[in-house]
């Protein structure tokens, strides 16, 4: 059995599609929205559940707030305090096999220079980040030694069903709209959220050493790549303007000021190089991902139609 938290989340229900027999019971906020006994809200899971699972999945958690309307202290209590909760119980659970956590490669480092791999410093820098690397150093600090802990730090997932950055991206493609941020040269590690549901079944079902891993698809794409992609998704032609890059960044911080869909933060995010690295995975695996990156990436741009 199953204990899957945020069941109801974009990566949580691309999750519970793809478990086929696997028996779970979902952690939610929302337990309505789930399947007849499928369901437990936190409240009465903390006061009256006393089922034993075999794998904690926590999903759940604080996302990074682009609009910077969440209080630090929210992203504190969810992405630490609710993680610690959940971690304690999963030690004093005697059926427990493992407990996988999927923090974020954010809770590393905010920027990078070349690419990140699990060995590097982590020195995150907003609340999201710090918050996050908490949860994993409440857990290191607490490893047992009879059950296996996974923490999972995924770069930017992506797929049916997803809502963040790439949306406003497709939209300049979908309504032939020139981008206008073509100048900026960038290359980022993507992750498609089947492959990401691929490693978290394995984890499960083989024999893979406990640590920290940095999930990634194989290949790395510009911003000018995906709107070339997603203008062939579309049947299209692309339209890519290299404005110079200090009139767009002028351009952001006018949006700062008037809250604009552009803005410094947004910018940065599309233009700016992330590099993950998943040669520790793919060994530990001993496999390839079942979607290639570029294929990955056509799912989710036909699923934005």
């Amino acid at each position: 059995m199953l204990l899957i938290t945020g069941p109801s989340g974009f990566v949580g229900q691309n999750l519970i599609a793809s478990l086929g027999d696997y028996e779970w019971t979902g952690l939610s906020t929302r337990p309505e929205t789930l399947p007849n006994e499928k369901g437990l809200g936190y409240d009465d899971f903390w006061k009256y559940n006393t089922e034993s699972f075999t794998h904690y999945i926590h999903l759940a958690g604080k996302a990074h707030d682009l609009k910077k309307t969440a209080d630090d202290q929210v992203y504190f209590e969810v992405n630490f305090a609710l993680t610690k909760k959940l971690f304690d119980r999963f030690l004093a659970d005697p059926q427990a096999k493992s407990f996988i956590f999927i923090s974020s490669v954010k809770a590393c480092a905010d920027r990078v220079e070349g690419w990140l791999t699990e060995e590097a410093d982590c020195k995150p820098v907003t609340a999201y980040g710090q918050s996050k690397r908490k949860a994993e150093e409440y857990l290191l600090a607490n490893l047992p030694e009879d059950k296996k802990v996974y923490i999972l730090r995924p770069c930017m997932i992506h797929g049916p069903g997803n809502k963040g950055n790439l949306n406003l991206l497709y939209g300049f493609a979908k309504k032939g709209l020139p981008f206008p941020l073509a100048a900026f040269d960038n290359q980022r590690s993507f992750l498609s959220v089947d492959n990401l549901c691929f490693v978290i079944k394995r984890l499960m079902e083989n024999q893979i050493p406990p640590g920290i891993y940095h999930i990634a698809d194989d290949e790395t794409f510009s911003t000018n790549q995906l709107i070339q992609l997603m203008a062939q998704s579309l049947g299209k032609k692309p339209h890519l303007w290299k404005i110079p890059t200090k009139l767009i960044i002028a351009a952001a911080k006018v949006g700062d000021r008037l809250h604009l869909p552009l803005n410094s933060e947004r910018l940065q995010k599309l233009t700016e190089s992330y590099l993950a690295s998943n040669k520790k995975i793919k060994l530990a695996l001993g496999e390839e991902f079942p979607v290639a990156a570029e294929e990955g990436l056509m799912r989710t741009f036909d699923s934005f139609r």
